[in-house]
């Protein structure tokens, strides 16, 4: 287990709640990290947090299961999900030319070229975002119930 891992899995063992609460808060930031809304992801963890009365750390811990290394499987996968469930063929998906074009012109062919992929990103990744956190919750909470077990032993 990396160095950072560890690090972070302590700071959910650390964090000053109740078990469902911390995987609550947890699972929340792990179906952000699979939202579609890009870009958002540490506002929508915070404002979700903020309005539920959850731990932020944990949220945010949760929502950045989602980063530079993680973002092109995670979407890859949802996408295809989508394209599995919706019926549509993901051949056009390796037709995309990543070309480091500028200009409108590179936009306009990209949109094109990304349209008929926008409900599948849309639902596979909120499907995979749903079954991730569920599985992260149940995961956390086992583990946060045995650890407080644990430490409760004379």
């Amino acid at each position: 287990m990396s160095e950072r891992l560890k690090r972070t899995l302590q700071i959910l063992l650390q964090l000053d709640d109740s078990p469902h609460r911390i995987a609550l808060s947890f699972a929340i930031g792990v179906a952000i990290a699979f939202s579609p809304f890009l870009g958002i992801h540490t506002g929508l963890a915070l404002a979700i947090a903020w309005a539920l009365g959850l731990s932020r750390a944990a949220m945010l811990i949760g929502a950045y299961v989602n980063n530079p290394w993680t973002i092109a499987p995670m979407y890859t996968a949802g996408t295809l999900l989508g394209c599995y469930l919706l019926g549509v063929s993901p051949e056009g998906l390796s037709q995309i030319e990543w070309k480091f074009h500028h200009g409108h012109a590179f936009y306009e062919a990209m949109f094109e070229t990304l349209r008929p992929y926008v409900l599948p990103f849309a639902l596979g990744n909120s499907i995979l975002g749903l079954v991730a956190a569920v599985a992260a919750y149940f995961a956390l909470r086992s583990v946060l119930e045995r650890r407080r077990q644990a430490e409760a032993r004379p």
